[in-house]
């Protein structure tokens, strides 16, 4: 990469995460994106790069350890430094607590919560690079959540837990690295207009929903922080007497 700020984005491909890309690429980003199918990663990579970022594009599965283990392998080739980590990439799964076969389970948080945990832990070096980098603003780590990991709902046990999970490490990772420079924010929002929310839109018109656009706006605001301005959880709403929902 060159010498401008550098980020990694994993579930770049579409919906927040490639919003999220975008953004970060107009405002002066080089890239590292990558998602679960090389041919979406390899289209969004080109749509990206057209704002005149550098970008490099990665199949990764992050079910997968070795995956995982060579993600962050090609960031330590390619960056001297990284300057925001966007934890975008995971996956749901909906059904009565009794019902969620623990395989299921085991997937649901392989991806959710031990994939993050793995690129935190091996990134953090060029992440305090990047922070020691720009001193006014340190590093930054934006992790995608969701309300239900704040606020329970029914059917959602499993991926509420996953997502609580995430919030939990982000505020670990405040409690240890903030004081160097590397801060990290959990966004939790309430029903995104995106493909995973397919499923409900009998119930919730998408008009009604959450926009992509709103939650890389908030992604965005947390990169500009200074150093000195950390925000563990950034919880997003739908309007309506019941805020308190998906």
């Amino acid at each position: 990469m060159t010498g401008r700020p550098t980020a990694l984005v994993t579930g770049a491909s579409r919906g927040i995460g490639f919003a999220i890309a975008h953004r970060l690429a107009e405002a002066g980003h080089d890239l590292i994106v990558c998602a679960r199918r090389a041919g979406t990663v390899a289209d969004a990579a080109r749509r990206l790069a057209a704002t005149g970022a550098r970008v490099h594009a990665e199949q990764v599965d992050l079910a997968v350890e070795e995956d995982v283990r060579r993600l962050v392998e090609v960031c330590q080739e390619r960056c001297d430094r990284l300057d925001v980590l966007v934890l975008g990439a995971g996956i749901g799964t909906a059904g009565p607590i009794e019902e969620v076969p623990l395989r299921r389970f085991d997937k649901v948080f392989a991806v959710n919560v031990r994939a993050p945990y793995a690129l935190v832990q091996g990134l953090l070096p060029l992440l305090r690079k990047g922070a020691a980098a720009n001193p006014r603003r340190g590093a930054k780590i934006v992790a995608l959540a969701s309300i239900t990991g704040v606020y329970p709902s029914p059917g959602l046990a499993v991926y509420g837990a996953s997502k609580a999970a995430l919030g939990a490490l982000c505020r670990s990772v405040n409690a240890e690295t903030s004081a160097s420079g590397v801060s990290a924010t959990v966004i939790s929002p309430g029903y995104v207009d995106t493909d995973m929310t397919e499923g409900v839109r009998d119930e919730v018109d998408p008009a009604a929903m959450i926009s992509t656009s709103d939650i890389a706006e908030l992604a965005m605001s947390v990169t500009r922080l200074s150093v000195n301005a950390v925000v563990p959880e950034l919880v997003v709403t739908r309007p309506g007497g019941q805020l308190h929902r998906a």
